[in-house]
C-alpha cells in the first residue's frame, strides 16, 4: 500500500478554540505527520479542523461534499472536492476512499456513518479496514452492540488521543 487514507467522520458543529475543534485538529495532523491522505466531508466543523491539521502537518486532503445540502463549496484546507448528489452518495464514497476509519464525537450524521461503516465490516462486504473511536463518546453505543452481537465489537477499536488512533491504523493496516 503505497499511502494510505483515513476518512474522518465528526460533528460540524465545533468551532475553533472548543475542544472538539481542537482534537479535530490534532488527529488530522497526526494524520498528516504519516503522510496519510485525510478524506471527510469537506464541510465546518470537525470536519475543517482535521483538513486544516494535515494541511499544517503536510498531508493532503480530500473533501466529499453532498448537493442535496444546498451549501457552497468545500473547505479551504480541501485538495480535491468530490461532488456527489445525495447523502448515500456522499457516503458511499467516503467509505470507499477509506482504508481506515476515525469516528469523532457527532451526532446523528456521524451516527450514520460510524452505523454502516461498522455493518459493512461485520457483514464481510468490506475488509482488511478498520474502525477508530476517538475518546469515550461512541462507547454506550459500542457497549450496546456488543449486548446484542458480542462479536461485532472486535472491529472497533478505542482510541485516547489522535496519535494513539493513528498508531492503531498503523499496526492493523501494516502501514509506516
Amino acid at each position: 500500500m503505497a499511502s494510505a487514507t483515513v476518512t474522518v467522520f465528526g460533528s460540524s458543529r465545533p468551532q475553533p478554540g472548543q475542544p472538539r475543534y481542537q482534537q479535530a485538529f490534532e488527529l488530522g495532523a497526526a494524520i498528516g505527520r504519516r503522510g496519510w491522505v485525510l478524506a471527510n466531508g469537506g464541510y465546518g466543523g470537525t470536519m475543517a479542523a482535521s483538513a486544516a491539521g494535515a494541511k499544517q502537518a503536510g498531508g493532503t486532503t480530500i473533501g466529499v461534499t453532498c448537493e442535496a445540502f444546498g451549501r457552497g463549496g468545500a473547505n479551504e484546507f480541501v485538495d480535491r472536492e468530490i461532488r456527489t448528489s445525495d447523502l448515500s452518495a456522499r457516503l458511499a464514497r467516503l467509505i470507499a476512499l477509506g482504508d481506515s476509519y476515525v469516528v469523532l464525537p457527532g451526532g446523528t450524521g456521524t451516527l450514520l456513518e460510524l452505523a454502516e461503516v461498522w455493518e459493512l465490516l461485520n457483514k464481510g462486504l468490506v475488509t482488511g479496514k478498520c474502525i477508530v473511536l476517538l475518546d469515550d463518546w461512541w462507547e454506550p453505543v459500542a457497549r450496546a452492540v456488543q449486548r446484542h452481537d458480542p462479536q461485532a465489537v472486535r472491529l472497533v477499536h478505542k482510541a485516547d488521543t489522535p496519535e494513539h488512533a493513528v498508531e492503531i491504523i498503523a499496526g492493523r493496516l501494516g502501514v509506516p
